[in-house]
């Protein structure tokens, strides 16, 4: 498990932890049934509060990505190639919802969002 954790971004850290994660499992970085480590431990390693640990193990729960196991911590979910595929498609539409939203703010057309991912992307 390889978390960078960014002070300048606008994300909340449980979120970008959160993000990382859920990646790292949907791309099968993050083996079926690898354990987590503690709450404790990740906030230690990380140099964050446990409280911001704990919201992230709770989302990444919330979203089936991983399950608890009362006395014995958390585990990656046995998720299908099928299950994955849905959460990608599902956490970039979320996403994209957002992003569409300050883009429309911002007075922005179809056509120059598609020409800026494009350049981007590149």
């Amino acid at each position: 498990m390889n978390i960078i954790i960014s002070n300048t971004s606008d994300k909340p850290i449980y979120q970008q932890i959160y993000e990382q994660i859920s990646s790292q499992i949907i791309n099968g970085e993050i083996k079926t049934d690898a354990a987590l480590p503690s709450i404790r431990t990740a906030a230690k390693e990380l140099r964050v509060s446990i409280i911001t640990v704990k919201k992230a193990w709770e989302e990444l729960e919330r979203y089936h990505f991983i399950y608890t196991r009362t006395g014995k911590g958390c585990f990656v979910s046995n998720l299908s190639q099928g299950d994955k595929e849905s959460m990608k498609q599902t956490l970039a539409e979320e996403q994209m919802k957002k992003d569409i939203l300050y883009y429309q703010e911002l007075g922005l057309t179809v056509d120059e969002v598609t020409d800026l991912v494009k350049d981007c992307w590149e």
